[in-house]
């Protein structure tokens, strides 16, 4: 074997792995109901992980399925959060119940407790989400937070989802807030994946960050409509792009198709308990609006100037939040805020994936000025 071979082959074997997808997808109008063999085929005394309410909501949906393929189902809370507390006690549970099978109901931190969960007891997942509120879904990819809500780190999985159920029906009787949340969300994979991506040629990465495009594409053409019409195509279109497009552009992206300042943003929100009740995509909504500030700001960069303008028009028409104020956190303190921007740049922090340095000041003055006219801004921060 050559020098140029063997050098070649040495790069090759330095990437890492890809999870890009589920390995089975159902979807459709009360699919659930016909996905009890699909669930036996993984196991048949399955742990099921959701929050009291969404248990409540999920059971009638689900007792049917499993007492037609004889499934010994344990409903179980992951309350007080998607901790490590709550981990710790889940796996007792998973003892205990001697389970074969996870089963995650829920938005994103319960389908982020059950998939952090299996990957530790070694149980095959099934994700099912109630809302198009995130694509926790799809990812394989958990988020770790404090008991009182605090986002503390996130941890890759070794695999996606066995199986994703993605059930119209059941998604159709979530409150719409949390499919304007899941379209704040999904968004922001355009303005986050074409930073994080830097100027690579390489073909999965520039194909991840089209498909980034094309779903920030579909959600600004479809979403007003499918708000206003929720039996209609355009909605079932944008579900499928909050919960299924938006995981396929970090499957196949990988690592280099992540989270940048808007998530950071947020990240920093969840430490403060006023935030708490304000939704996942609600704050990375406004995250995008300060990322794009940041550019502004920073490089005088004009593209984001108007990409801001183009993005508040889209928030007034959808209904999500475009300043502090929207988030209801209209009376932050110059200390509280000093504390969210503190978190948010801190040395590992994904707002270093940005192309340019960000001080906490910085990033203050961004948080504060998302309605600005211009990109011109003086701050005492």
């Amino acid at each position: 074997m050559s020098q140029k071979s063997t050098t070649t082959k040495k790069k090759l074997s330095s990437y890492p792995p890809l999870m890009i997808a589920p390995v089975r997808i159902l979807r459709g109008e009360n699919c659930l109901a016909n996905s009890g063999k699909e669930i036996a085929q993984l196991g048949v005394r399955p742990l099921v992980v959701g929050g009291n309410q969404t248990l409540k909501t999920i059971e009638p949906f689900l007792s049917p399925v499993a007492k037609a393929e004889k499934l010994a189902c344990q409903m179980t809370n992951y309350s007080p959060d998607c901790a490590e507390s709550s981990l710790a006690r889940l796996k007792e549970a998973v003892k205990q119940h001697q389970a074969d099978v996870v089963i995650g109901v829920g938005g994103g931190k319960a389908l982020d407790m059950a998939k952090l969960l299996a990957e530790q007891c070694n149980l095959p997942i099934v994700t099912l989400p109630t809302s198009g509120a995130t694509c926790a879904a799809w990812t394989a990819l958990s988020n770790v937070y404090s008991e009182a809500g605090a986002f503390q780190y996130d941890v890759t999985l070794s695999r996606c989802p066995d199986l994703l159920i993605l059930d119209y029906g059941l998604i159709r009787t979530a409150p719409q807030r949390t499919l304007i949340a899941g379209i704040g969300d999904a968004i922001a994979k355009w303005y986050e994946a074409s930073v994080s991506s830097g100027n690579s040629s390489a073909t999965l990465l520039i194909s991840a960050v089209q498909q980034a495009r094309i779903l920030r594409d579909i959600l600004f053409q479809k979403s007003a409509i499918a708000l206003k019409r929720p039996d209609s195509d355009e909605w079932r279109d944008v579900v499928d792009a909050t919960v299924l497009l938006a995981g396929v552009i970090g499957g196949v992206g990988g690592a280099d198709c992540r989270t940048v300042a808007a998530h950071a943003v947020h990240n920093g929100l969840t430490h403060l308990l006023e935030a708490h009740d304000v939704l996942h995509g609600e704050k990375v909504a406004y995250g995008i609006l300060v990322q794009l500030r940041l550019e502004e700001m920073i490089q005088r960069n004009q593209l984001a100037a108007s990409s801001r303008k183009q993005l508040l028009q889209f928030y007034s028409e959808v209904g999500l939040p475009k300043s502090l104020e929207d988030l209801g956190l209209a009376d932050i303190s110059l200390a509280q805020l000093r504390r969210v921007t503190a978190i948010a740049t801190q040395p590992k922090s994904d707002i270093h994936r940005l192309p340019f340095t960000v001080s906490p000041e910085q990033l203050a003055a961004a948080m504060v000025s998302t309605l600005a006219e211009t990109s011109t801004i003086s701050s005492n921060l």
